[in-house]
């Protein structure tokens, strides 16, 4: 299963990444992934969970792949990646 969501935004390109990071941060601390920026990309991965966001200047794109337990959550992941994106970027 995976998950693709695209996000407009309308922050300066640091300010984007910022908030990506700070978001980043809160989830990994809740859910016990890691991550790292290769770029503009923030690349996570915890077991069963491995994904992509690209920042752009006008966009986030949420990429990830679900495993086989998490696919039968994918629209409540689905529901809060957008929850957290509306907060923080809206």
């Amino acid at each position: 299963m995976a998950i693709d969501i695209r996000h407009a935004h309308s922050l300066p390109l640091a300010k984007a990444r910022k908030g990506v990071e700070d978001v980043a941060k809160k989830l990994a601390e809740r859910f016990g992934f890691e991550y790292a920026w290769d770029g503009d990309d923030m690349h996570f991965k915890r077991p069963g969970v491995d994904g992509r966001i690209a920042v752009t200047p006008d966009q986030l794109h949420v990429t990830a792949r679900l495993g086989l337990l998490l696919s039968a959550l994918q629209g409540t992941v689905e529901k809060e990646i957008r929850k957290v994106l509306d907060e923080k970027f809206s």
